[in-house]
């Protein structure tokens, strides 16, 4: 079948056309695009975020492990496709680079990251405000959103996402820096928040969130508390949650166990004692760290660069070994240029552990030491003594020749594999290391091993021989060449992503690069060779592996140093209290809620370090830390946040199949109009593989709508070519026409069109547009009528228009007065239905705020009513007997006082109130204002038709 103009410009209406907030079909073209699989839970979530065109935004609160990140790309690729480009992505800093490449790699979406380095270079170029572009979509941290917050607020975004938004709900305290900045800088705009933890120990917390999204949907602060918060048993929760339900969606895990499996995750602990010389290097190094005054780190990244050492110590002796050669260097040239020079320790650290920037960016600024600027005669004396250590360091380290805990890895790895064999997993097992040179050193000692040649690199640079080769035969290959982004940096990670699951490669050796945004679900072996202190970190780790599309369980091997006290308390806290290693989810929601910034955790292990040298120190230290890091929470709040977040399962799940099969619907006929649509004006310049949605082009690429083919790019419904062919079609002259659509040929029945008195009619189809201020979408009308006039709906006519076809121009019998008046009529219906639908959006906007108004009202009369009961309490124990008369002056001063408070009160209440009034009115009016309607009609076609 070819179809022909009058259906491709159909398909092209249908292809482009803009669904409302609420429906269903309005993702359709964005889940065509996207790289991802179909989770029903996922596309809801993305509906309720919009689902009036009043909404500010929406909370998205699923559980860990249900894809939020997927819900907010759904999203951006719908405002993307609709041209509204000035996105922005805020979230710690740690996971920017895991945005980037989610974006690019399962939403084709162009983003960038926004820090220092680049905003500054754009700024040199002469760009005035480097957020201020519709060319990419930004991502930055907190830290540095909150420093830039004047440029962002200046930008006029149509989307801001904050991604683990529980960092925000103490915005309503004084004194929350960041938190505040940040809400200012972002008010006017539609925002996102995502986060699995909305509540965790105080439902001012709840506040806080809402007020980022909507400031109208509680009065405020002191209203809320009087509502929903005073301990006197009255809180009006279930008011609470009809409040919430305007603006947090919340899917839980049992929820979708239908749609989504889950494995679990099988610890191991691979212990392991140093030898002699590799302790005596790593006290010795300590006792360095601890010292009060160091010349080898610049002043103001002092606290910054010896965390990195802290954890170096732990990696290697080899990792220790290359950051003493830098250590010593910029000492040497502290005393041979007898003043402070620009140096590139920094540099230095940052290739060895590439982690480095993010911490930098997380970390607030560090309070500044004086800086030398002379170097005096004292400075020399103790800078060659600090020399001199650390060349005795360097020499210590430079005899070690192996590690014990590199050799207890070949023992780990046995462990490890024997368990995959005993699941019937694939023996591939992903390496974590906190250092490059350690990952050099594992890479030649296990090459020494039965795994010789099975084993990859992956890094920041990935600039290696091996990696460098794998790469090139990468590009070569022509079943690659559908995911060629032309970017290096995206393409050498897949590259070694795609080596990794053939069968030639065992073993990934990875830095924290492999834990950002790449998917490995074809590896069940996790291996912490180092453990980083930061709980958010090691979660990020297992997840590449640990994540959905996982056939195994996942085997999480982690190293653990008997001797090291601090370690030992470390790990005891990452299993034990933060519940990292095992179950089916890792760690809960109201773990990971505790911790407001890894970071931050991190700061205090290494205090730990700095601060204890007895096990008796560091077990007083570590047992105040479980304290303040403690999950345990309020039982009422736990109550509370089930009767507020919880759902009725059999409802969820029904809703929840309703939405998949709906969508599926919708994407298969939007894959068949677009395919349909390319051959119509290709096909004499492409040949195509019907069976696979695929084409080549005369020129030699090809693309293809099949998802699972690999050697071709995709074809983008949002991307250049279909957007040309879709402009085209929708621009071509379809005068009045008698179309024959061949229905005996076609082998699906259907009964209702065979049911008809009359297999002739016609048909008309146009488009209403209808914009506001706050939304835009378009309607397909169907005006179908049979010549024994009999009404055909609109499935009818859309299988109509499917079918195979021959045009027979200049068509004389269509009778246009029936067909226009049955077209006016349901044009009137649907007009009648939209104006239904505005009346309800109002209604409950106008809700919103009269609730907001009544809030702040209701606390104005509750105070006023407290100040009269304390009035006539006073006034009640003055008229007592026997008083003296010192306690009568003591009872009419506070009466005195306390009718004084009153008046004040009630005129208050009359000024407020009136000013409550008219802000709640001028709100109204605003509303009613942005749902004014434009409606436009195109008409794109009316034929004559014979079903034959």
């Amino acid at each position: 079948m070819t179809i022909n103009k009058y259906q491709a410009k159909y398909y092209a209406y249908e292809l482009s056309k803009k669904a409302s907030s609420d429906s269903s079909e309005k993702f359709g073209a964005t889940l065509l695009d996207a790289k991802v699989e179909l989770n029903p839970h996922q596309v809801e979530a993305a509906l309720f975020a919009f689902k009036s065109p009043y909404s500010k935004g929406a909370i998205l609160a699923d559980e860990v492990g249900l894809g939020k990140t997927i819900e907010a790309g759904i999203l951006l690729s719908q405002f993307w496709a609709e041209r509204k480009r000035r996105i922005l992505i805020i979230c710690p800093s740690a996971l920017r680079k895991q945005w980037l490449n989610e974006l690019v790699d399962k939403f084709y979406l162009k983003a960038e990251v926004i820090d220092n380095i680049s905003f500054n270079k754009k700024s040199k170029a002469g760009i005035v405000n480097p957020f201020d572009s519709t060319d990419t979509i930004k991502i930055c941290s907190y830290q540095f959103a909150r420093k830039k917050a004047e440029e962002i607020q200046l930008t006029s975004w149509n989307l801001v996402v904050l991604d683990e938004a529980h960092y925000l709900r103490n915005v309503y305290k004084f004194g929350n820096v960041t938190a505040k900045t940040i809400q200012n800088a972002i008010r006017d705009y539609k925002k996102v928040l995502l986060t699995a933890t909305p509540l965790q120990n105080r439902l001012d917390e709840l506040y806080g969130l809402v007020s980022f999204i909507d400031p109208e949907i509680f009065g405020d602060i002191k209203s809320f508390r009087r509502n929903f918060v005073l301990e006197s048993g009255s809180r009006d929760i279930e008011g609470l949650r009809e409040r919430l339900s305007q603006v947090v969606h919340r899917t839980l895990r049992r929820d979708v166990r239908e749609f989504v499996p889950y494995r679990e995750r099988i610890p191991i602990t691979q212990q392991f004692t140093p030898t002699e010389e590799e302790q005596d290097l790593y006290n010795k190094v300590l006792d360095y760290l601890r010292q009060e005054n160091t010349y080898a780190f610049p002043a103001a990244q002092r606290h910054l660069m010896q965390s990195v050492i802290f954890k170096l110590l732990g990696s290697s002796s080899f990792a220790v070994g290359k950051t003493l050669e830098a250590l010593i260097k910029r000492l040497k040239q502290l005393l041979e240029n007898s003043k402070v020079v620009e140096d590139d320790l920094y540099e230095l650290l940052l290739s060895e552990y590439e982690n480095l920037d993010d911490e930098k960016d997380e970390l607030e600024e560090e309070e500044q030491e004086p800086e030398l600027n002379e170097i005096t005669l004292e400075d020399k004396i103790a800078i060659e003594a600090e020399i001199k250590q650390l060349e005795e360091f360097l020499v210590l380290a430079n005899r070690i020749e192996h590690n014990q805990k590199g050799e207890s890895l070949l023992i780990a790895l046995e462990k490890g594999f024997a368990k995959l064999k005993e699941i019937g997993a694939r023996d591939k097992a992903l390496i974590f290391t906190e250092s490059t040179r350690t990952q050099q050193y594992l890479f030649e000692r296990l090459s020494k091993e039965k795994y010789a040649g099975r084993i990859l690199l992956f890094n920041g640079n990935n600039a290696d021989a091996l990696s460098s080769q794998i790469y090139k035969d990468w590009l070569a290959d022509e079943k690659n060449a559908g995911k060629i982004t032309g970017s290096k940096a995206v393409d050498i990670r897949q590259a070694l992503v795609d080596a990794f699951r053939s069968d030639q490669y065992q073993i990934m050796i990875a830095t924290e690069a492999a834990a950002e945004g790449i998917n490995l679900q074809f590896c069940s072996m996790i291996v912490n060779y180092d453990l980083p202190w930061n709980p958010q970190r090691v979660e990020q780790r297992i997840g590449r592996c640990h994540r959905y599309g996982q056939e195994f369980d996942v085997v999480v091997v982690n190293f653990l140093n008997a001797s090291n006290a601090v370690e030992a308390r470390v790990f005891e806290l990452l299993e034990k209290k933060f519940r990292l290693f095992e179950g089916v989810f890792g760690s809960s929601d109201e773990v990971l809620g505790t911790i407001e910034n890894g970071v931050d955790f991190e700061k205090r292990i290494v205090e730990v370090y700095k601060k204890c040298r007895t096990k008796e120190e560091i077990d007083a230290y570590f047992e105040q830390l479980e304290r303040e890091f403690a999950a345990e929470r309020d039982e009422a709040i736990r109550e509370v946040q089930t009767i507020l977040f919880e759902n009725f399962e059999v409802p969820v799940i029904e809703r929840l199949r309703i939405t998949l099969s709906e969508t599926r619907v919708f994407l298969e006929k939007f894959e068949k109009w677009l395919w349909e649509l390319i051959r119509f004006y290709l096909h004499q310049k492409a040949k195509f593989i019907y069976d696979d949605y695929t084409f080549i082009l005369d020129n030699g690429e090809k693309y293809t709508l099949n998802k699972n083919r690999e050697d071709a790019k995709r074809l983008l419904l949002n991307g250049p070519i279909a957007q040309k062919f879709i402009e085209q079609a929708k621009k071509e002259h379809t005068p009045l026409a008698h179309l024959e659509f061949n229905f005996s040929g076609q082998n699906k029945k259907y009964q209702e069109l065979e049911n008809l008195q009359s297999k002739r009619g016609f048909l008309k189809v146009s488009q209403l547009n209808v914009s506001s201020e706050i939304e835009s979408h378009s309607v397909l009308i169907f005006a179908g009528l049979t010549d024994a006039n009999e009404q055909l709906n609109d499935e009818i006519c859309r299988f109509i228009l499917s079918l195979d076809s021959k045009v027979f121009p200049g068509n004389h019998r269509i009778q246009l007065d029936e067909i226009e008046g049955l077209h006016t009529k349901i044009k009137q219906e649907r007009l009648k239905y939209l104006e239904d639908t505005d009346a309800a959006l109002m209604q409950r906007e106008f809700m919103k705020f009269h609730n907001w108004a009544d809030d702040r009202i209701a606390f104005l009369e509750a105070e006023l009513k407290e100040a009269k009961k304390e009035e006539r309490e006073l006034t009640r124990a003055s008229m007592q007997e026997g008083l003296s008369s010192a306690e009568v002056l003591e009872l009419q001063e506070k009466l005195n006082k306390t009718k004084r408070k009153v008046s004040r009160l009630k005129r208050e209440m009359f000024e407020r109130e009136d000013e409550i009034n008219e802000q709640r009115d001028q709100m109204i009016a605003e509303a009613k204002n942005k749902l004014n309607r434009t409606i436009t009609e195109e008409e794109i076609f009316t034929i004559s038709f014979e079903l034959v």
